[in-house]
């Protein structure tokens, strides 16, 4: 079975589904490697965070196995339709209407968190203040090992949203960390979340909370835009491949 070249958007979902159709025809069999990423990357004609994204659905669908600095292995199954294990939390409200990807998340809120951070800097009161200052501590006590880490996250960024005094803003980031929870985002956290990222992202927290104490709309939204690009360069570059 060829490869095809892919060619519209979404492309880590059809890469995913044109593996999985390449497992299911034996072209790939139970306990064999799959190509290095590199070259899955070239032969779809994609980057690799695209084939990386989809490598990490298959791993949530149960068709492969990531083990960091081997290789992506072929799972054995036991469900002809591993895909029906872990389903998005939008599948059930947004009809067919496929979920985002880990990426398209980040870029999503790359650009809305930013502006959150500059009018968090514009319009926070002290009470509000008090409230991320109390997330950040909970952060800084919790380690990366601790499944908590990521609700300590979330609430550090509603108490921001609530912070600009806009209802429909904090139901936005909200909505977006309901994305953020989806097991394909988290499995891909999963293979790069260590305490020095942990720590790395609450010195960046730190650095928006700073700002918005200051009252520096400019600076505040330049560190929450750090810290999300800092995310997303950490998702596409610490797969160790052999």
């Amino acid at each position: 079975m060829p490869i095809e070249t892919i060619e519209s958007r979404r492309l880590y979902r059809q890469i995913a589904d044109q593996i999985s159709r390449l497992i299911e025809a034996g072209e790939y069999k139970p306990g064999e490697r799959l190509p290095p990423e590199r070259l899955l990357a070239a032969q779809f004609s994609v980057s690799r965070p695209s084939v990386r994204e989809a490598l990490i659905a298959l791993e949530v669908e149960g068709w492969v196995d990531i083990r960091g600095g081997t290789g992506v292995f072929v799972a054995e199954r036991s469900d002809p339709h591993p895909e029906d294990k872990a389903p998005s939390s939008f599948s059930s409200r947004l009809g067919n209407l496929p979920p985002p990807g880990p990426l398209e998340v980040l870029y999503a809120r790359d650009l809305i968190e930013q502006e959150v951070a500059s009018l968090a800097a514009k319009h926070a009161t002290p009470e509000s203040i008090s409230v991320m200052a109390r997330a950040l501590g909970d952060m800084v006590c919790c380690s990366a090992g601790d499944p908590k880490h990521l609700e300590l996250d979330h609430q550090f960024h509603f108490s921001l949203a609530e912070a600009t005094g806009n209802t429909a803003l904090v139901h936005t980031v909200e909505i977006l960390w309901v994305m953020r929870a989806d097991p394909l985002y988290i499995r891909l956290q999963d293979h790069f979340h260590n305490e020095a990222v942990w720590q790395r992202a609450i010195i960046e927290h730190r650095e928006i909370l700073e700002a918005v104490k200051r009252g520096d709309a400019k600076a505040a939204r330049a560190a929450m835009h750090r810290h999300l690009n800092n995310a997303r360069r950490r998702y596409i570059s610490n797969w160790q491949e052999s």
